[in-house]
């Protein structure tokens, strides 16, 4: 899957959590709000519209946060489906360090390769 149509996937399913998303979908997604997420905060400190002098986020950073919530959240719901996991494991971020961790090893995993309870693989 290539970089555009990652994120027109994850854009076209914007609060879409039923299905399966593949590997390449989630990542490719990660690096374009990652990436937004940096112009955001050169913005904001070049305009100064920063909420600190020590910080770095200001008002654009904030927006472009609320406007990527949902696609986020779905698009790791999605990723969890594909590796035949409830979604409710995202809630696992939430315990420090180790969250994170558990939640990384999940993204990064194959889904299952035929269909599973979610859905037929997005790989087909």
């Amino acid at each position: 899957m290539s970089f555009i149509a990652a994120i027109k996937s994850v854009f076209s399913q914007y609060v879409g959590f039923r299905g399966r998303a593949r590997r390449s979908e989630y990542w490719w997604f990660a690096l374009f709000s990652i990436l937004v997420a940096i112009v955001a905060a050169i913005l904001d400190s070049a305009l100064g519209l920063t909420f600190g002098e020590a910080s770095s986020t200001g008002f654009i950073g904030l927006i472009v946060y609320l406007v990527f919530l949902l696609p986020t959240l779905a698009v790791a719901v999605r990723r969890l489906h594909d590796t035949d996991r409830s979604g409710w494991w995202v809630l696992i971020g939430l315990v420090p360090v180790v969250g994170g961790i558990v939640l990384l090893v999940f993204f990064l995993l194959d889904g299952t390769p035929d269909g599973n309870r979610f859905g037929a693989s997005p790989k087909s």
